[in-house]
Formats: C-alpha cells, sequence, structure tokens
C-alpha cells in the first residue's frame, strides 16, 4: 500500500487520528513536566488545543486538502491554551497557507507545508529555545524535505518524520540541561510526537487507542464567558442575548449575495456588540451580544444555510444570581453603554485574587491561571467584554503569554499584553497603570514595574525528583523564588519561613501574603509574626487568595 496524493478527507482522519492519540497520552505528556508542581498541564493544553482543531475539521470536511487544513488552523487558533498549545497552533497555520488552495498534496507539498509551520512558529517565539518542541517540529520537518524528492510515498515519507521526531525527542535532554538532570524529555516534543504518530496510523490504516471522554471546549469557553454576569448590573447589559452560530455558505445565495468577511462584520457590528467572526471558503462563524437574535440570523442565512446555533438570555442569567427562583426579577430599561477609553484583563486563580486584582482597576478577570490557561478565544472574549478603546492584557503566568499575544493580534481592539508571569508581578503592574498615558506609555511603565516585585510561592511536589541540585521528595512542600525552586521542606510553616528569609533583605519594604485554600488562619498569624518580629522595617499585608495548589504566593517590594 502506497499513498501518492493526500486528499481533504484522508487529511481530516489524520488529524482525528492524531488529537485522539494525544488525548489518549495527555496525562503522560503532563507528567513529563520538569517542575514537580500539581499544575503541570502541557498534555492538558495541547490536548485541548488540538481537540479544538479536530472539532473544527470534522465539522468542515472537505475534499480539497487545502480547505481542512484552513479549517484545522482556525479551530487550532481559536482553541489554543498555554505556550504549547500556541506553538502548536502556529505549526499548523504555517501548515496552512503553505497547503492553501491546494486539492491534493504530494510528498515533496507535505514536507514543505511541515516546513513552513516551523517557520511560523519560531516566528511566533520571541526567544527560541533549543529542546523544546521547537526542535522537535524543526527536526522532523527538515527530514521530511531530504527524504521527500526521492520518496513519493506519504507513508514512507510520514515514517521518516515520526523516525527523526523521535530521535529528536530523545536528544531534548542534551539540549536542555535541566531536563536531563530531572531525567524526561520535552513534554511538549513528546505531545507532538503523538500527534504525528496519529497521523501514521491512519495513513497505514491502523487505529490506535479510542480519544476518551473529556470537557468540551465549547462548554469551557461557555461557562467562562458567562461568569462575568455576576459582576456587573442588570442594567448595564445593553445587548440581552448571546448569540453564536455557523453559517455553511451556499453557492446558490452567494451568486446573488458575495461574501466578504469584512463586509459581514461591518454588516453584523449594527446589531450588537462582542462581536466574533471567523471565516474560511465554506463557513462563517459568528459571536455577538444582541437585542434582536432573530434580525442577526436572518442576515446570516442571506449567504447560506445554519448551524449550531445557540442563544441565551444573558438578562435572565443575571437576574437568577439577584432574585430568588420564586420571584419574579422587576423589568429594568436598558440605556446605550458608552465605550470606556481603558479597559485591563487580567488572569487569576482564586476568587480572593481576583477579587483583589477588581479592587485595584482590573475591568474584567479571567479565572483560570494553573490548571487550565484560558484559551485564545477566551482572551478575545474578555477583551470585547470589556468595551474599551484600548485594551491591556496581564496574563500573571508564562504559559499564558503567548495566547494574550495571540489574541491581541487577532482582537480588532487596540491591545497591549504587559508580559506578567506571576500575580505579584501582575498587580505591581496594575498598580502601576496611568489613566493619563498612552497605551504604549503605560506598557512601558507597567512593564518595567514587573522588575520591581520578588514573588515567591510555596506548593507541593507531586514526585520525586532533583532540580538544580535540590532533592525534592514526593509531598514535600517547595519554595519557589521567582520561577526556580530554592528549597523543599516537610513542613508547610518551615519551608515559608526558609523561603521568606531568601526574600525579605535590607531593601524590602512590603511584604504581600495571600494563603490559599489550604491555609489555617493561625498558620497565617504565625507567618506574620515570625516576619514582624525578625524584620521590624517590613510592613505586612494579608489577603486570603483562596488559590488552589499554592499555599502561600509572597509578594515583595
Amino acid at each position: 500500500m502506497s499513498i501518492t496524493a493526500l486528499d481533504g478527507k484522508r487529511f481530516a482522519e489524520m488529524v482525528i487520528q492524531g488529537a485522539g492519540h494525544l488525548s489518549a497520552n495527555a496525562d503522560y505528556v503532563d507528567a513529563l513536566n520538569v517542575f514537580p508542581v500539581p499544575d503541570g498541564d502541557t498534555g492538558t493544553n495541547m490536548n485541548l488545543s488540538m481537540t479544538s482543531g479536530a472539532k473544527e475539521v470534522k465539522q468542515n470536511v472537505h475534499e480539497q486538502v487545502g480547505k481542512v487544513a484552513a479549517s484545522l488552523a482556525r479551530g487550532l487558533l481559536m482553541g489554543a491554551r498555554g505556550n504549547s498549545g500556541v506553538i502548536l497552533s502556529q505549526l499548523f497555520r504555517g501548515f496552512s497557507k503553505s497547503v492553501e488552495g491546494k486539492s491534493t498534496l504530494t510528498s515533496v507539498d507535505f514536507a514543505e507545508a511541515l516546513e513552513l509551520g516551523v517557520q511560523t512558529a519560531y516566528k511566533a517565539v520571541m526567544k527560541p529555545v533549543e529542546g523544546t518542541i521547537l526542535t522537535v517540529a524543526k527536526d522532523a520537518a527538515k527530514k521530511a524535505v531530504e527524504v521527500a524528492p526521492n520518496e513519493t510515498d506519504i507513508i514512507r515519507l510520514m515514517e521518516a518524520v515520526v523516525e527523526e521526531g523521535q530521535a529528536s525527542l530523545n536528544r531534548t535532554p542534551d539540549l536542555l540541561p535541566v531536563l536531563k538532570e530531572v531525567g524526561v524529555v520535552d513534554s511538549g516534543g513528546q505531545g507532538l510526537l503523538f500527534v504525528y504518530k496519529g497521523f501514521l496510523a491512519e495513513l497505514k490504516g491502523e487505529k490506535l487507542e479510542a480519544q476518551p471522554e473529556r470537557p468540551k471546549m465549547g462548554d469551557l469557553v461557555s461557562a467562562e464567558h458567562h461568569k462575568v454576569q455576576g459582576f456587573m448590573n442588570t442594567a448595564d447589559i445593553e445587548f440581552g442575548y448571546c448569540t453564536e452560530f455557523m453559517v455553511r455558505f451556499e453557492d446558490e445565495k452567494l451568486a446573488s449575495s458575495p461574501f466578504t468577511e469584512a463586509e459581514f462584520r461591518k454588516d453584523l457590528s449594527q446589531y450588537g456588540d462582542s462581536l466574533l467572526v471567523i471565516s474560511d471558503d465554506d463557513i462563517v462563524k459568528v459571536h455577538i451580544h444582541s437585542e434582536q437574535p432573530g434580525d442577526v440570523l436572518t442576515y446570516g442565512q442571506k449567504y447560506g444555510s445554519l448551524i449550531n446555533m445557540k442563544i441565551e438570555n444573558m438578562r435572565q442569567q443575571h437576574s437568577s444570581l439577584l432574585f430568588d427562583s420564586t420571584e419574579s426579577p422587576t423589568p429594568v430599561e436598558t440605556k446605550p453603554k458608552e465605550k470606556r477609553e481603558f479597559g485591563i484583563v487580567t488572569v487569576s486563580m482564586g476568587e480572593g485574587i481576583a477579587d483583589l486584582f477588581r479592587s485595584i482597576g482590573a475591568s474584567y478577570v479571567i479565572e483560570g491561571g494553573q490548571t487550565m490557561n484560558p484559551s485564545t478565544e477566551d482572551i478575545v472574549k474578555a477583551i470585547e467584554e470589556v468595551h474599551a478603546n484600548k485594551v491591556i492584557l496581564l496574563p500573571n503566568n508564562k504559559n499564558i503569554i503567548m495566547a494574550a499575544e495571540q489574541a491581541a493580534e487577532v482582537s480588532e481592539a487596540d491591545v497591549v499584553v504587559v508580559p506578567s508571569k506571576t500575580v505579584p508581578q501582575g498587580m505591581a503592574a496594575l498598580l502601576s497603570f496611568n489613566p493619563s498615558a498612552t497605551l504604549d506609555q503605560n506598557k512601558d511603565g507597567m512593564t518595567t514595574a514587573l522588575s520591581f516585585v520578588k514573588t515567591g510561592q510555596i506548593t507541593f511536589a507531586v514526585r520525586d525528583t532533583n532540580i538544580d541540585g535540590v532533592e525534592i521528595a514526593k509531598d514535600d512542600f517547595m519554595g519557589i523564588k521567582d520561577g526556580k525552586i530554592v528549597l523543599t521542606d516537610k513542613d508547610k510553616f518551615d519551608a515559608a519561613k526558609r523561603l521568606l528569609e531568601t526574600m525579605l533583605d535590607e531593601d524590602a519594604e512590603i511584604l504581600t501574603i495571600l494563603f490559599g485554600e489550604d491555609v489555617l488562619e493561625s498558620e497565617v498569624e504565625a507567618i506574620v509574626e515570625f516576619v514582624e518580629s525578625t524584620y521590624e522595617d517590613v510592613e505586612v499585608e494579608v489577603h486570603n487568595g483562596k488559590q488552589p495548589l499554592y499555599s502561600y504566593i509572597f509578594s515583595v517590594e
């Protein structure tokens, strides 16, 4: 058996099996994360991202491989979570650009598409690090380009890709010393290899382990998206119906109403706000908040048939938070809501931390961060919700920065990203915001503020390991200073005390303590007593962050 021409339907099946194989092994990929913290989520992020891409492909199977690739790229883009998910989306975004307009692919076409995918992904990363998913993708693509001119069989080409991908993955510990120290290969590279192995199995007519049941992307986005309604007044909801649908284009309708995305978006904008439009040759996806969802759907029908429709009454959802189910909420009059000049979107884990961010000026808080990184689409919708002319994004997690930057690119608003990697950095940046300054001035000033704060974290180890010379035993408490594990201890209080001793020096003026959901007030009081008796000149502030996984988050200024 050989395949010399890859069509859209076969490629769609490759994508579906690749996503399924990654999903079946997501927990394994998570376990490869170097840091033994309980929020290792590379596998989860890549799985959710690839699942979003596969879902889009399932809904848009086409004979032309270029169109299937475009669907994959679109689904990955909007579902991308974390650095690994964003890089995965960029790999197939470049792949899609390379095969645009093609009905089938030869081995040379396929190899060139892999290569353009690598180039696109490298451009998306400001400081590419070798020994990661990028290296595995690069080496595999390079092998494909070498083999393709003399190999017409795409199955054999994919075998070479997988073989070199595995060899490259095995070399990652030689490129990243921390991987060798811990004794693992790169988790992102392993995730990509699972996808490629799924591709190869489909080409050979084999079936790998089926994809297990997991939460659907749409459900996650919807639940996240509507939490904000609990923090606003019903009267502020100008457009009351959250309307989502797709239009599958029909040639006879396009003949009388030619479709252009710009014109479509402009026409829909008159019906409401929070508008998101994504299209390709076959379909357009719409999200909008409107007072006339029927008119929106009628407009969409000008171009084709409606599919995947969902309409939710946001006022009713909001009222249910304010009234007992036995009461009838008082009808409210709505009035147009003016755009604010600035909006600040931040990410947090823990109800207490979210409340703290709101109290110091955040316009919108995306609940997530450690175990569930928000997707590009989550961030885009948050940007729309703040209803501002200029928007500043604070990711507060190094694994969310790329998704934030990607959201800034696809958003129609004027958006900048301040690359905060921790909650304390995000708070320091937010406190530096100047409403009288320009967007660029605020980005510069808030970014500078990141360097003025030290971050400490206390969490527990999920396995035995050794990192940077620190012996770590499962269930030990770890002290992490500015992203680096510096100590472990069997006792939570002793770990916190020792970590603070490394952070508090003669220049320290303010210590902010955010304690988690596993911490007792008596434990916090003991920490405060230690600091006040040992460091008399340090002012201590305490907040119940209610964050999971991390017993303490310390901020030192």
